[in-house]
């Protein structure tokens, strides 16, 4: 419970000012920053009536932020960072990395800068003008605009430097205008969805719509930031065309107005409601989105790398797309998901089922028993993989170069380990009395990584995409994988995994081995490609595979783009790098293909070559493919 003194400065009802009281409330949480005066509403009951006043703080105690409290500005690009790699992914910014982008687009997209500097201008000159109770924010405001133009004068700089002529870049384009039309329609009150948009009448509503204001603002800022360092870690500046455009942007001028500008939103945002902090995320997420579109929406008029789709004409080429399933599009494994059912089973039988009715169903073991047996076969196959893998690594001498028979060969031990485990599994009855019915509630229930189910719609409902889609899966019950993908509305996939049997819907507790290995994976991504060659012979096929485990190696490196979604599996990068796997990441990966094109000539992948592409996201694989 915190005491908070706060003086009476103006009521809302009235606008008259009234002096001299001075409150006590009890239970009022604050999170003010530094040492400014905020505005913030407060309810007094006074005489059983609500009198809504707007009041600022008097006391020192409560305009302190706590250690452990997170600050708004920080919180919201936490929270969409992620979407932000995204762009990075653009033609436009793939040529611009690599240092081939054509001047031409270039100066186009040095020329919209001019639009952004003036609409910050005008939109720090709205939010000064909501500044007039609170002189620390007018103060911080003014100095914003200040800085604004002297960027703007930074920018003209750089344009007589870079020898651009921007005569030709007489208004802005499509992309520049939604953006610059947003940040003004919220510098001017007119938040869509709001009560009484565009209505500043009250110190807490202009206080609120200035704090919109930065937000907005602070997501394009930020954005920019993080796209030039992003160029900066992978560039040798010194032979970049562009340097001066990176100095620019990543110089100290730039990022203290960055870092003002996030400052001040936070200050500004302490007092707001819940609800109020709600719809600034939610502005701060739209200006984010509409600068990644900027980006994105860039004329780039030369072969680019990216989309991959872009490079393949549908009536030439087909796109053959392969992934596994388990923790590469799933939160949780699968056989963690049956062992569920199992036991949700058994008990349900135990409490239910009379000795009659065993007598005529198959005959399952108790739920104890269940769970006690698969936890004893998790912990065996855990402790024996491990075993496994570190005796392999032991035995097989770390290579200079890519050696990829060794890594077969050790890969076909694997084979053998994984085969007897399945084998423990269907000895222990543990898959015995599973329902149909319950495995494809299931399935419709799992959990995929965020992108994931968003990528294949995108891929396979699109009938203009020549994409034939594969899963290969150890997964025990191909239904189950079939389910979960057909609750996101894909139905166009081939599943290839393992099947129970079952009689009458009621698993018997056998396989219908057909994936159960690394060896096994490679047969089929090995079978699928030379039928899909032999029924259409004229068309040219990539492969493309997205895996996370060790027992994907064979395939990733059998594919023409092997993609690996780290984060999941650290065995995978330990074992290929020991065999000589060089894991690249993608995004500078492309960059290195794209510096390397030359203009009129196709872009080349090629199998085996022991470079694989790491991702942390399906975001980027979905904008590497397509280029949404």
């Amino acid at each position: 419970m915190v005491m908070l003194v706060v003086e009476i400065i103006k009521r809302e009802d009235s606008g008259g000012l009234i002096k001299g009281f001075r409150w006590r409330l009890k239970g009022v949480r604050t999170m003010v920053t530094g040492s400014d005066q905020r505005w913030c509403r407060v309810v007094f009951d006074r005489r059983k009536r609500e009198d809504h006043r707007m009041v600022r703080f008097s006391s020192p105690m409560a305009t302190t932020l706590k250690p452990n409290e997170e600050r708004t500005s920080k919180r919201f690009w936490d929270k969409f960072s992620k979407e932000s790699v995204l762009t990075l992914y653009s033609p436009f910014f793939v040529s611009l990395a690599s240092g081939n982008l054509k001047f031409d687009t270039f100066n186009h997209f040095i020329a919209q800068d001019v639009y952004f500097y003036k609409c910050f201008d005008q939109a720090y000159e709205l939010a000064e003008g909501y500044a007039d109770d609170d002189d620390d924010a007018k103060e911080s405001i003014i100095e914003l605009r200040i800085w604004t133009l002297k960027e703007l004068k930074h920018h003209n700089y750089l344009v007589q430097k870079c020898c651009l002529d921007l005569s030709k870049e007489t208004k802005p384009n499509p992309a520049t205008r939604k953006l610059t039309k947003f940040l003004l329609a919220t510098a001017s009150g007119k938040v869509e969805g709001v009560k009484g948009a565009g209505h500043v009448a009250t110190p807490f509503e202009k206080t609120k719509v200035a704090a919109y204001t930065l937000g907005a603002i602070a997501s394009s800022m930020r954005l920019f930031v993080f796209l030039v360092n992003e160029l900066k870690s992978i560039l040798d500046a010194n032979q970049y065309p562009y340097k001066k455009w990176i100095d620019m942007y990543s110089s100290e001028s730039y990022q203290a107005g960055m870092v003002q500008t996030e400052d001040l939103l936070d200050k500004l945002s302490v007092c707001l409601t819940g609800e109020d902090l709600e719809t600034m995320q939610k502005l701060y997420h739209q200006a984010l989105k509409l600068a990644m579109e900027f980006f994105k929406s860039l004329p780039v008029d030369q072969q680019t790398v990216v989309p991959l789709l872009k490079q393949r004409i549908p009536s030439e080429h087909r796109l053959m797309l392969f992934s596994d399933f388990d923790l590469t599009c799933t939160v949780v494994d699968s056989s963690a998901v049956l062992a569920e059912i199992a036991i949700v089973t058994a008990s349900k039988s135990d409490q239910t089922q009379t000795k009659s009715q065993s007598q005529s169903q198959i005959t399952r073991m108790s739920s104890v028993d269940l769970r006690n047996t698969w936890g004893v076969l998790s912990r065996q196959y855990t402790a024996e993989y491990e075993q496994f893998t570190e005796s392999m690594l032991a035995i097989e001498k770390k290579v200079v170069g890519f050696n990829y028979e060794g890594l077969k060969s050790a890969l076909e031990q694997l084979s053998d380990f994984e085969r007897k485990a399945n084998m423990r599994v269907i000895e222990s009855n543990v898959l015995k009395g599973l329902n149909l019915d319950d495995i494809k509630r299931a399935g419709q229930r799992l959990i995929f990584h965020n992108g994931c189910i968003g990528f294949f719609q995108n891929i396979t409902n699109n009938k203009n995409l020549n994409v034939n889609v594969h899963v290969l899966s150890y997964c025990w019950c191909a239904d189950l994988i079939r389910s979960a993908f057909w609750s996101g509305g894909i139905h166009r996939m081939h599943v290839h995994a393992n099947d129970l049997k079952y009689e009458n819907s009621v698993s018997t507790g056998e396989l219908i081995k057909k994936v159960e290995s690394p060896i096994d994976k490679l047969q089929a991504f090995s079978d699928i490609l030379k039928n899909s060659d032999e029924n259409d012979e004229k068309k040219k096929s990539l492969t493309v595979y997205v895996g996370h485990s060790v027992g994907d190696l064979l395939c990733l490196l059998e594919a023409d783009i092997g993609i690996v979604i780290i984060g999941s599996s650290s065995s995978l990068l330990r074992f290929g790098s020991h065999f000589g796997v060089y894991f690249v990441p993608l995004f500078p990966g492309l960059i290195k293909k794209q510096k390397e094109h030359v203009e009129g000539s196709e872009f080349s992948w090629n199998r085996r070559t022991g470079v694989l592409y790491t991702v942390s996201s399906w975001a980027e694989i979905h904008s590497f493919i397509t280029g949404c």
